[in-house]
């Protein structure tokens, strides 16, 4: 909700077009092995190796992964509404994520989200995904709230699911001026009276 998805199925399109790639196939062989990247047991350089290079291409490694950094867009309004919420607030903000460790430095660097998220639980550093209930409890466990003190917001309805399974007040996450109201109706104004 505070950047684009990292590395989806239309971004993987976009790269077969620019490099000229077989989508199916680079769309098999990155299903077969995208979880183990996001699971924090690949690089990006294994994972492309996989993926992409595993046989000679007319471009570098160093040209691809910066195409496929380039995909992460910000989410300004939502990143302003979190900042907001967390200084009129005090609140603690955590990221939840499934993503691989490059990918993940790169769109906390480039989007300076280390300025107001006090910690990541991140697949690449904890080792278990999204939906695994696993890492919502350590998200729990690392933040030392009671899951009724928690509001997770995410875009994806399973993982909204899951979260609430576990007591986890969440919000599906569609649009950012629905999110601001469901934040609001919690009690988590933001002071701009839009």
């Amino acid at each position: 909700m505070l950047l684009t998805d990292g590395w989806t199925h239309d971004g993987r399109k976009r790269a077969a077009a620019n490099f000229n790639l077989d989508l199916a196939e680079m769309e098999d062989r990155h299903h077969l092995t995208f979880d183990t990247y996001e699971e924090g047991k690949l690089t990006l350089d294994e994972y492309l190796g996989r993926v992409v290079f595993y046989e000679a291409r007319p471009f570098t490694v160093a040209q691809f992964r910066t195409f496929m950094f380039a995909q992460s867009k910000p989410h300004p309004e939502m990143i302003d509404l979190v900042t907001q919420l967390k200084a009129r607030h005090g609140l603690k903000v955590a990221v939840v994520s499934n993503e691989g460790r490059e990918l993940n430095a790169y769109r906390i660097n480039e989007f300076g989200l280390d300025k107001f998220v006090d910690f990541y639980i991140s697949s690449c550093f904890v080792h278990v995904r999204k939906p695994d209930s696993d890492i919502f409890r350590l998200a729990l466990d690392i933040a030392q709230v009671p899951a009724r003190q928690v509001v997770y917001v995410e875009n994806t309805p399973m993982f909204v699911q899951v979260a609430e399974g576990l007591g986890i007040r969440s919000i599906l996450h569609t649009d950012y001026t629905s999110t601001r109201a469901q934040l609001d109706s919690l009690g988590l104004e933001d002071g701009d009276p839009r």
